[in-house]
């Protein structure tokens, strides 16, 4: 062959193997990326830690959220959490390539009794710290009620000024507080005042669509793209709602709109985690955990999809 003729065969090869790594680049810049999936430690209240990731890991979960442990919610109290033990129980997470994702405080915001509101902000203090030293990035605090026997407008102002002085507390901390949708503090209007109004870095949304949903009947897209600033991580649940109230199911077994939800999360940049609260704690009669675990991160994707 002249030299020629090596030129050209040696031109033809090359744009054969560029061509074809320029598909494989094409094919790996379509691949959608994976949603991060978590469970609340709430919907397996009989588990020990080292069970909580055995499973999680068994059923492909990335995170975990612990809002109790052997349904002791007193985390920053629990012995797995002690100056002693921290350190061997943050190693057991990260040596199976998992990640605590939140930590799920009891702390109240809506007290304008003085001693009230600052027990409960003592608490959500103590989680700020303990998901530091456990490099977790937030922790949850609910609303949670608009009392009767105190003004809506002053209740409002009081669970602002609880999330701005917990915001400066964790700003040096990394952590960021979150205000569960929860409780009567549900309606997207207050819940994006109370965002707007507290207006700090360290401070945002859990969105618990279904929360919302079940009572306002506000459409999840609708919700997502008003509250959507603010949110950083989410609770997914499904069950039967009806005159008769509600009944949690397995993940498509109900008539909430999770679809519409996960949709307008994935469609709207969403980067976060979407963590199944199954709550066996406060309803022991729905399926066992060993179930609801498993089909949760089985069946995740033909929604996300």
């Amino acid at each position: 062959m002249s030299y020629q003729g090596k030129q050209m065969k040696n031109r033809r090869d090359f744009l054969k193997q560029s061509s074809g790594l320029l598909g494989l680049s094409a094919l790996r810049f379509i691949t959608p990326p994976k949603a991060l999936l978590s469970f609340s430690t709430l919907g397996c209240p009989a588990w020990n830690f080292s069970q909580i990731i055995q499973h999680a890991t068994e059923n492909h979960y990335s995170g975990i959220e612990i809002r109790g442990i052997k349904g002791d919610l007193d985390l920053p109290a629990n012995s797995i959490f002690s100056p002693t033990n921290i350190s061997s129980t943050k190693r057991q997470v990260e040596d199976v390539g998992l990640k605590i994702v939140n930590l799920g405080s009891s702390a109240n915001m809506h007290f304008l009794d003085p001693k009230k509101r600052q027990s409960n902000l003592d608490e959500a203090k103590k989680f700020i710290e303990l998901a530091s030293h456990l490099s977790c990035p937030f922790i949850r605090v609910f609303p949670n009620d608009l009392p009767k026997d105190q003004p809506e407008n002053d209740t409002v102002n009081v669970i602002i000024q609880s999330l701005i002085e917990l915001g400066e507390f964790a700003k040096s901390s990394g952590v960021k507080v979150l205000l569960e949708s929860h409780g009567k503090v549900i309606k997207s209007d207050m819940l994006l005042h109370i965002m707007e109004a507290t207006n700090h870095p360290q401070v945002g949304l859990v969105w618990d669509f279904f929360n919302m949903w079940s009572i306002t009947k506000e459409p999840p897209a609708q919700v997502y793209a008003v509250l959507k600033k603010y949110i950083f991580h989410t609770h997914i649940k499904d069950a039967i709602v009806s005159d008769m109230g509600e009944k949690y199911t397995l993940l498509g077994q109900g008539n909430a709109p999770v679809k519409e939800a996960l949709h307008a999360l994935k469609a709207g940049g969403y980067t976060g985690y979407y963590s199944f609260e199954w709550e066996k704690l406060w309803h022991p009669e729905i399926q066992e955990p060993e179930i609801a675990i498993p089909h949760f991160s089985k069946n995740f994707s033909s929604y996300w999809k």
